[in-house]
């Protein structure tokens, strides 16, 4: 039978007494939840066994086309319904590379039958606007324990239905939730789960929180002590998962602490004392505007926020990535507004080698990888997945990525950044030059630079896209993950662990003119951020709850600024013109140690510090390399001048401890290395007290911040 044949059938076919079944509505969802439409079966980029779906039913219109008239409508027939293909091969009866899919007298078989007797309709077309799930958050009270799922639409027209039977529901852990026959899910084990609730082109996600201890095991909650914003919100979720709470740390670990977060420097050992004597109430506080001020802090955050945006110099080319850096480098110095910068990068155009924001649109290389680096570094979201087709599980389109992408085709990337008359990316959905669109709104007039509005969608209120992303950065800087992770993809079904604390950040950072200062600042007064990294009985395994402050790495920068310090043999970074690790910026240049110790390279996985050395190598490095060695022998390096004026043991013992840990060392490690150094004389002491160093600057209490 011809297409047009299987058309005339279908319009010959008599008036059906019972409701029609909808192609988009209920067939569809179907397949979704049976998986026919995943990228591992039919809705991979090529089809599997010769049918092609649009993946988790994001095009209805071409999947009717694709299983009602293809191959000459060979997989429905209408004048023997059950010996249909469509029906046969996933009920087992014909072979089927996905094997049996559901049984001949299951509701689905029932189902496909019915709607292949009614002559295959489509039915009204529909627009889901909203997917509603229940609960949005669950609290477990114990475990195991099952919990019922429910999920609701919201058409178009304003009608809603009951779609919890035809949802597909997805667990990332299912060692820690298992999905039940009868549609509900049993936590296993504790933590903080997420199950994904699927519905045509709609995905939710439903939070689970599972307590760890009984309420008894931590005791009552303090009410009387007061708590920021920033606190509380931890503090709600920490009770929910009943996970007790480490004490404060200690002053000498807060200090080293905050100035290697703030600053990536050691504090000296005048400095611990000084803080160490200071009484006055707000120390910490003056402490923090203090490190803030000073030139280390401007370091260490242009540091971070060129690798953030990805600068990097081009072939021949030094000048625009020196311009881009010092535009950063300013905005930090003086406090700048984020904002301001974000619409400066996305707008520019002028002279490379003077306008830094102009440089930033010649280090991507071509409108594709534009698109691509303004999602991720403004708006936390992974654009290149909607490059094939449209993103499965977040709201970005095809449409969306190319017509962004065409927003910047016109961009003349020379020198001298201007946009051209013309200028086009193909849109491979329909084969056509793509219409410049805002993702997730809608397209763009002809007229004028459509950078601005695309400026003006990053930087919307109330959404605060740019503040969402910027503040989750910072506390993943200064707690060691972001309340979403990865920081670069923030979308709802990818729940942040407060979410309700990254929106306050979110909107006291954008309340405060989008300067990091304050934000950081709130951040460190924090309680959960002054809080010990020893684990107590009951928080052990806590990873994303801020029960306990996390120790971390150091980023090889710090780390290499850090024996510098300590050992007072400086670098020699001479491709660089810096004795600093931490003002080596640009990653398109080697490094020597700092390329060794795994120093952050855009474009190879890495998005901001790497916040770890980078495996054997390194520690070899760092083990039997000279990068710690060869200053230990150093002739005018710390330890053999004080060896040379005559310090005793003990004193070289304390002062490093300083330097190196900002303490003393308690009354158990003084007695260790008094019995291992005063027993020796000459030569051998020297080389004890080598190996006492080499020891500390090996050790986790030092490569680490904790």
């Amino acid at each position: 039978m011809t297409v047009w044949g299987l058309w005339c059938a279908v319009l010959l076919l008599p008036m059906q007494t019972e409701p029609a079944v909808s192609f988009q509505t209920e067939i569809l969802p179907l397949l979704t939840k049976a998986g026919c439409n995943s990228g591992a079966c039919h809705g991979a980029a090529a089809g599997r066994g010769g049918l092609r779906l649009s993946l988790f039913a994001a095009d209805s219109r071409a999947d009717y086309e694709s299983i009602v008239l293809a191959l000459e409508g060979r997989r429905i027939n209408l004048k023997t319904p059950s010996a249909s293909l469509f029906l046969r091969k996933p009920a087992g009866y014909v072979h089927h590379g996905g094997g049996v899919i559901f049984a001949e007298d299951s509701d689905e078989a029932s189902l496909l039958l019915r709607w292949i007797q009614q002559g295959v309709p489509f039915g009204e077309s529909v627009d889901v606007r909203e997917l509603q799930v229940q609960p949005s958050l669950h609290v477990c009270t114990k475990i195991p324990e099952t919990i019922a799922l429910g999920a609701t639409a919201i058409f178009g027209n304003g009608d809603s239905a009951d779609v919890i039977s035809k949802v597909r529901i997805s667990i990332a852990d299912e060692q820690a939730v298992t999905l039940n026959a009868d549609g509900t899910v049993t936590v296993q084990r504790p933590g903080q789960h997420v199950v994904l609730v699927r519905f045509l082109n709609r995905v939710m996600p439903i939070r689970i929180h599972a307590p760890y201890l009984s309420q008894a095991a931590v005791g009552p909650a303090a009410t009387d002590e007061p708590l920021g914003p920033i606190d509380r919100h931890l503090r709600q979720v920490s009770q929910e998962m009943r996970l007790p709470l480490s004490p404060p740390a200690s002053e000498d670990e807060w200090f080293r602490r905050v100035s290697l977060d703030l600053t990536g420097r050691l504090p000296t050992p005048e400095e611990v004392r000084g803080f160490l004597d200071d009484k006055s109430p707000d120390k910490r506080a003056q402490k923090i505007d203090q490190l803030m001020a000073g030139s280390a802090f401007v370091d260490l955050w242009t540091l971070r926020f060129s690798r953030l945006l990805r600068l990097q110099s081009l072939p021949g080319d030094q000048q625009l990535f020196e311009a881009a850096v010092s535009m950063v480098r300013e905005v930090i110095a003086r406090d700048g507004s984020l904002d301001e910068l974000a619409r400066q990068l996305l707008t520019a155009t002028g002279d490379s080698h003077e306008n830094g924001a102009a440089s930033w649109s010649r280090m991507v290389p071509d409108a594709r990888v534009h698109a691509e680096r303004i999602g991720e570094v403004f708006v936390g979201a992974r654009l290149g997945c909607a490059n094939c087709h449209n993103h499965p599980l977040d709201r970005w389109t095809q449409d969306d990525y190319h017509g962004l992408a065409a927003v910047f085709a016109r961009l003349d990337r020379s020198r001298v950044v201007q946009l051209r008359e013309r200028g086009a990316v193909t849109n491979p959905r329909t084969g056509e030059p793509a219409v410049p669109r805002i993702p997730g709104v809608g397209d763009l007039g002809s007229d004028g630079d459509q950078r601005v509005a695309i400026a003006d969608w990053v930087l919307a209120e109330p959404e605060l896209r740019f503040a969402r992303v910027t503040v989750n950065r910072l506390w993943k800087f200064m707690f060691g993950r972001g309340l979403v992770e990865p920081v670069d993809d923030l979308r709802d079904t990818n729940p942040a662990t407060h979410p309700e604390l990254l929106t306050w950040l979110a909107q006291d950072f954008a309340k405060h003119g989008y300067r990091i200062r304050h934000t950081l600042k709130q951040m460190v007064l924090s309680r959960a951020w002054g809080a010990s990294s020893q684990p107590v009985p009951g928080n052990e395994q806590d990873d994303r709850f801020y029960s306990r402050y996390y120790r971390r790495s150091l980023s090889p920068e710090v780390l290499l600024d850090a024996i510098a310090d300590v050992t007072a043999v400086p670098g020699a970074f001479s491709a660089h013109q810096t004795a600093l690790a931490v003002q080596v910026l640009d990653p398109a240049r080697p490094a020597g140690s700092l390329d060794l110790l795994g120093r952050c390279i855009p474009g190879r996985g890495c998005i901001g510090e790497s916040g770890r050395t980078a495996g054997l190598p390194a520690k070899l490095h760092l083990l039997n390399g000279d990068v710690i060695n060869a200053r230990l022998q150093h002739r005018e390096g710390r330890l053999q001048r004080n060896i040379e004026q005559g310090q005793s043991s003990a004193e070289i013992v304390r002062e490093f401890y300083l330097r190196g840990l900002g303490r003393l060392p308690d009354e158990r490690e003084q007695q260790m290395w008094d019995e291992q150094l005063s027993t020796a004389t000459g030569d051998e002491l020297r080389r004890r007290l080598e190996d006492f160093v080499w020891a500390m600057l090996n050790s986790r209490d030092f490569s680490e911040n904790h």
